[in-house]
C-alpha cells in the first residue's frame, strides 16, 4: 500500500512539474526594445498597475520622499530629459521619479511599470548631473527591460518546480532543488544588472549626457561597499569592476555606432 502511495504521489509531483514548465514556456516573446526572448506571464498594463499600487509603499520603508522640492525637481527633469531621447518614450509605461528621504542606504531601484526611486544617501554621494543621469539611466533599463515582470515568471517556474519535488520526492531531494533555484535567480539577477548598465549607457548617450560617468557612479557603490562586501558570487549584483569593465565596453559599442 506505501509503494502505492509513493507512486500516486510521484505522478501528482511530475504532474506539478510538467505543468509549471509548460505554463512558463508557452509564454514567451521578444521585448521588442531589446531584442531579447524573455518568459513573462503579465501585461504591460499589470506591470504599470503593480508599480503604482507599491509606490507609497516603496517610499514608506526609506522615510518617504524628500521634503526638497528643488532636489525632486532636479530629479524628475533629469528623469524626463532620458526618456524623452531613448526607446524609453515609446513604450507604455509612465515613468515617474522620487527623491526618498533615507539619508542612511545608498540605493536606487525601480518598480515595474516606470516607479523610479533614488536615496538621498546616494543622491548626496553624486558629483554631477552625468552622474544622476547613469543611475536613473540604469533604473529606467531596468523598466524597459521588463526584469521585474522576467523576475516574476521565474519565481513562479521555481516555486511551482519546488512544490512538485516536494509533493512527489523526499525532503532531501527539495531542499537541494531549492539551493540550485536559489543560485539560478542569483545568476539572473547579475544579468539584470549588466543589462541595464548597458542600456543606461545607451540612454545617457541618447540624452547628450557623457557616459564614462557612469564609471564614476560604480566607484561611489564599491568605496560604499567597503572592504566586506558580499561576493559576487552570492549576491544579486556583479562585482562593480566588471561592471566598470562592461560599462566601458558598451561607451565604446554605442559611440561607434553614432
Amino acid at each position: 500500500m506505501r509503494r502505492g502511495n509513493s507512486k500516486i504521489k510521484l505522478l501528482i509531483g511530475a504532474g506539478i512539474i510538467l505543468f509549471t514548465l509548460f505554463q512558463y514556456y508557452s509564454k514567451s516573446e521578444i521585448n521588442e526594445y531589446t531584442g531579447k526572448k524573455q518568459h513573462i506571464s503579465i501585461s504591460t498594463e499589470d506591470e504599470v498597475a503593480i508599480g503604482l499600487q507599491s509606490a507609497p509603499q516603496m517610499a514608506q520603508q526609506h522615510g518617504g520622499l524628500y521634503p526638497d522640492q528643488k532636489y525632486q525637481q532636479f530629479v524628475d527633469q533629469v528623469g524626463r530629459k532620458l526618456v524623452n531621447n531613448s526607446v524609453a518614450k515609446q513604450t507604455n509605461y509612465k515613468y515617474d521619479f522620487h527623491l526618498l528621504k533615507d539619508e542612511q542606504t545608498i540605493n536606487a531601484f525601480a518598480l515595474p511599470g516606470g516607479q523610479i526611486f533614488i536615496t538621498y544617501a546616494l543622491f548626496s554621494k553624486l558629483e554631477n548631473e552625468d552622474q544622476l543621469a547613469g543611475v536613473l539611466g540604469h533604473e529606467i533599463g531596468h523598466v524597459v527591460g521588463r526584469h521585474s515582470a522576467e523576475r516574476m515568471a521565474k519565481q513562479g517556474l521555481t516555486q511551482g518546480l519546488l512544490s512538485g519535488v516536494a509533493v512527489g520526492f523526499d525532503p532531501s531531494t527539495a531542499e537541494g532543488a531549492a539551493a540550485i533555484a536559489n543560485v539560478m535567480n542569483l545568476s539572473y539577477g547579475r544579468d539584470d544588472e549588466l543589462e541595464s548598465d548597458d542600456l543606461g549607457v545607451k540612454f545617457m548617450i541618447d540624452a547628450g549626457y557623457n557616459p564614462s560617468e557612469l564609471i564614476g557612479v560604480m566607484e561611489i557603490l564599491k568605496a560604499a561597499a567597503g572592504p566586506n562586501r558580499t561576493s559576487e558570487r552570492m549576491s544579486t549584483h556583479p562585482d562593480p569592476e566588471n561592471r566598470i569593465e562592461k560599462i566601458k565596453e558598451a561607451i565604446e559599442k554605442y559611440k561607434s555606432n553614432e
